[in-house]
């Protein structure tokens, strides 16, 4: 997709929302510069926290259920709400906002975040959006990245004299951070996306795919008191990590989901060989079945 078409997209979808003037057109690299400072002395703080769009990442959910003191049972019931992303279809988990208080977060108080050291990385990117484009040819087939200046009409930061780059922002934010945690997430969500639109996640792995990537405490109950170690091979490192650790256990989902869902292969779990060889001759088996069908048929 050309740059000019995505901007044309994104200006679409803003004013369908009724919200204009957002988005700097211009396209920023990690050396682009703006000005900016979001504090309690600015006569908009805590606006930009009301009436958003938060899809929170898998990472998202282990900070603030952790910093809550929550299971991520309890965290997902109290403040997130599953979604079906239109793009992809792939289930999220999205914050809820506070309807009877128009539409603030549920975090956001008078003297602002309460869990800023832990807030979603939707928020540490503001007032940075980034998108990607799909480059195709000869030689590459990549998404490239890029950034922009998301520009609400209401804040006075942008008024405040303080210097960043794309990268000493997302520096500043640790957003570097976060997106490392969340890579293996979005390359799910990108392989999703190389099936194309007209390619339906069935309803059993849209379950499996929003509980791997959301409540890791069921996420651990499913492989270690089910029938999952019988089925699949893990190195028995890997478990004692999973065991006790959210983030790894984290990332070790979305190498699960990438195999079991996706077909691509991994080093970090594979199917046993005695459950790969029933497998392949109940294959077997069923096409000697369809050949005898079809040989009788055409008598």
């Amino acid at each position: 997709m050309k740059i000019k078409h995505l901007e044309m997209k994104v200006d679409k979808v803003l004013k369908k929302d009724g919200i204009k003037d957002i988005v700097d057109p211009v396209r920023l690299g990690r050396d682009g510069k703006f000005t900016f400072r979001c504090h309690p002395g600015v006569t908009c703080f805590t606006r930009c926290c009301r009436n958003m769009n938060i899809i929170l990442t898998p990472y998202d959910i282990i900070r603030i259920k952790d910093r809550l003191g929550l299971s991520s049972d309890m965290f997902l019931q109290l403040y997130a709400q599953p979604e079906i992303l239109k793009e992809t279809g792939i289930p999220v988990a999205r914050l809820k906002m506070l309807d009877h208080e128009k539409g603030r977060c549920p975090f956001v108080s008078g003297s602002g975040c309460q869990i800023y050291s832990d807030r979603p990385v939707c928020c540490r990117y503001y007032p940075i959006g980034m998108a990607s484009l799909h480059q195709q040819g000869r030689n590459s087939d990549r998404e490239e990245e890029f950034f922009f200046i998301v520009r609400e009409n209401h804040c006075k930061g942008f008024q405040e004299p303080v210097d960043w780059t794309v990268d000493s922002w997302r520096a500043d934010q640790e957003a570097d951070l976060y997106d490392s945690m969340n890579r293996g997430w979005m390359e799910l969500m990108l392989r999703k996306r190389s099936f194309g639109p007209d390619t339906e996640m069935p309803e059993k792995a849209r379950r499996l795919f929003y509980m791997v990537t959301t409540n890791m405490e069921k996420f651990r109950h499913f492989i270690f008191e089910s029938r999952f170690l019988d089925t699949y091979e893990v190195d028995e490192q890997t478990l004692k990590e999973i065991l006790n650790d959210d983030t790894a256990l984290m990332k070790f989902g979305f190498e699960y989901l990438k195999y079991s869902i996706f077909g691509a292969e991994t080093p970090a779990i594979r199917l046993k060989k005695a459950v790969l060889d029933k497998t392949i001759n109940k294959i077997l088996k069923n096409r000697r079945k369809k050949q005898k069908k079809g040989a009788m048929l055409n008598k």
